[in-house]
């Protein structure tokens, strides 16, 4: 892509690549969105947040859609398998190589990068990637994402690197108005995948580390959803194809970064993401349908990745993981303590209704 994972300023344009990478806002009001003070990567640092639209420039005269997402053809199995291998394969550094950043800049030093880990396929590749950073779980106690973290950092010979953040009910109190306010969302499905990212976040923070690194991006350009599955029988998707559900949820990458990048940086860390970088993009873009997702197997070039280049053990290799929230249980125990205060489920938006009056509370 011309811009590459480019969002900023640059004469007198506000820019932001086409997935969306890098979120830039302007005052909605704003005569002049490139002025000082009126254009920041962070909706908290305005008044009206706008958001630039991925793959769009913004100036004096309004948006422009500059770049569209590419939808080239499916490749043969074959190359399409061995162009995955050799786009991962640089930019996971699992053989050796010099890993690149999502700019496409070199990304050696690794003294500064933890990992937010779950103990799936994802963030276990990621941390194949980065064999001496830390390892970083959370969740309530008892739930899917530490004991999977646990059994896959055992698995990789990796046990002593793993920490992990149990967190309360407390926690959640406290974090709920923070983490709203560094997305600038208060929606149920927002806060609670947002959470627990940030939470790895802060942690990461506190100890000394500048970027976390993450398996962002890898369900939605290799198959992860169960919903691509058999697209012509599932009411999520429009799509009736694989390759054309997946790319539905390719499609939603942007929003899903707005969050999670607003979030990375009130934690003050910086994401690192090597499943989002250009070349993996474009190879996962070309993939065709038997090897993103079959009725037995989901990921399906990802995980060959993973058992035949890098080595993973089954345990990993062929695990299913959970969405962040529900592996972790935020969902589950933030929709307890609105009921707890009150907000029963027959309510309209019980859980949203909650987590307003959290923000307010804390205002």
């Amino acid at each position: 892509a011309a811009m590459g994972g480019f969002g900023g300023c640059l004469d007198d344009r506000l820019v932001r690549d086409v997935l969306g990478r890098q979120p830039i806002y302007s005052e909605a009001d704003a005569a002049d969105p490139t002025a000082d003070g009126v254009w920041a990567f962070a909706p908290r640092d305005l008044d009206d947040p706008v958001v630039v639209p991925p793959g769009s420039v913004r100036t004096v005269d309004g948006d422009e859609t500059v770049l569209t997402f590419p939808d080239p053809p499916a490749a043969d199995s074959d190359a399409a398998m061995a162009a995955v291998i050799d786009a991962l394969t640089g930019a996971l550094g699992v053989d050796g190589t010099e890993k690149t950043a999502t700019d496409g800049t070199e990304n050696n030093a690794t003294d500064d990068v933890a990992i937010a880990f779950s103990g799936g396929i994802d963030s276990t590749l990621v941390a194949s990637g980065f064999p001496d950073a830390p390892l970083y779980v959370v969740g309530f106690e008892g739930c899917h994402d530490i004991a999977a973290a646990r059994e896959a950092a055992a698995a990789i010979d990796r046990a002593d690197d793993l920490t992990v953040i149990e967190l309360t009910h407390d926690d959640l109190i406290d974090a709920v108005p923070r983490v709203a306010a560094a997305i600038g969302r208060t929606n149920p499905m927002d806060v609670t995948i947002a959470l627990p990212l940030l939470a790895v976040a802060e942690r990461a923070a506190a100890d000394g580390y500048d970027r976390l690194a993450l398996g962002q991006g890898a369900d939605e350009l290799f198959g992860g959803y169960s919903k691509v599955v058999e697209p012509a029988d599932d009411h999520r998707v429009e799509g009736d194809t694989v390759r054309g559900a997946v790319r539905e949820t390719i499609e939603t990458l942007p929003g899903q970064l707005e969050r999670d990048v607003c979030g990375l940086s009130a934690a003050g860390v910086e994401p690192v993401t090597p499943f989002l970088q250009d070349r993996v993009v474009d190879a996962a873009l070309r993939l065709p349908g038997e090897l993103l997702a079959t009725p037995e197997a989901r990921k399906v070039a990802l995980r060959r990745f993973a058992r035949e280049t890098v080595g993973l053990p089954e345990a990993v290799a062929g695990a299913d993981k959970k969405a962040v929230q529900y592996g972790t249980y935020v969902s589950r125990e933030l929709d307890r303590l609105a009921r707890q205060n009150g907000y029963k489920r027959r309510m309209d938006d019980h859980v949203g209704q909650y987590i307003r009056e959290l923000c307010d509370t804390s205002a």
